[in-house]
């Protein structure tokens, strides 16, 4: 991966900067267990592409639950909560690639659809935070990742062109959308969105397997 002529880097969170799909991928059925039932399906499969809402609404008429759909939502963003402010880790050879680019004076941001709360505890544990310029959240900016806005919002704190910003992305939808705006896409890879990866590595700029290789072939 070469950074001539880059000037400011954006990083989304989940599957990105953190190990933390499984996390959302099994959100629901922490929740069940935790109530003593028993999940009689692949759940993660079939909540995959639903929103908070929509995914809260199938597990009470599934699973006949007595909460409000709004309970159910707030009771699962606690485990997720939970998970980061205790669990979640940094994937390999982050620190040392954040490291990297800052020693080149690259500012960087965090794009992230996750609410504001799990971000900040997340990273600041992880020692990630002090590395970003600012976080921005879907919910904050008012639109998700199918819209350039974040991306924009983030590279005008950064000071920075999107032809000189890269943006790194783990989802197919969201590496399209900084694409078509402008952006240097970084493509990488993580186990959940596995099955988009051929997909991914067509569209995205640069693709990375991992962080290790990226920060070896910055320092050759």
């Amino acid at each position: 991966m070469q950074i001539r002529n880059i000037q400011g880097a954006i990083f989304d969170m989940d599957g990105t900067l953190l190990d933390s799909m499984p996390v959302w991928e099994h959100a629901s059925e922490r929740y069940l267990q935790n109530k003593g039932i028993k999940v009689r399906e692949r759940l993660s499969d079939i909540l995959f592409s639903m929103s908070m809402q929509k995914g809260a609404e199938y597990v009470k008429e599934n699973y006949h639950l007595a909460e409000s759909v709004d309970e159910i939502v707030a009771g699962v963003n606690n485990i997720v909560y939970t998970a980061y402010e205790k669990e979640v880790q940094p994937k390999e050879g982050v620190r040392e690639l954040l490291d990297t680019l800052q020693v080149n004076g690259i500012k960087m941001a965090v794009a992230t659809s996750t609410d504001r709360p799990m971000v900040e505890a997340a990273l600041k544990r992880t020692g990630l935070f002090s590395y970003f310029e600012q976080i921005f959240t879907c919910t904050e900016v008012g639109k998700g990742k199918v819209a350039p806005d974040i991306y924009y919002a983030a590279a005008d704190i950064l000071g920075t062109e999107p032809k000189n910003t890269l943006v790194f992305e783990d989802a197919l939808y969201a590496i399209g959308t900084a694409k078509k705006a402008g952006f240097v896409t970084v493509g990488v890879y993580d186990d959940a969105s596995r099955k988009e990866q051929g997909k991914i590595k067509e569209q995205a700029d640069i693709y990375l397997e991992g962080f290790v290789s990226a920060v070896e072939s910055l320092q050759q």
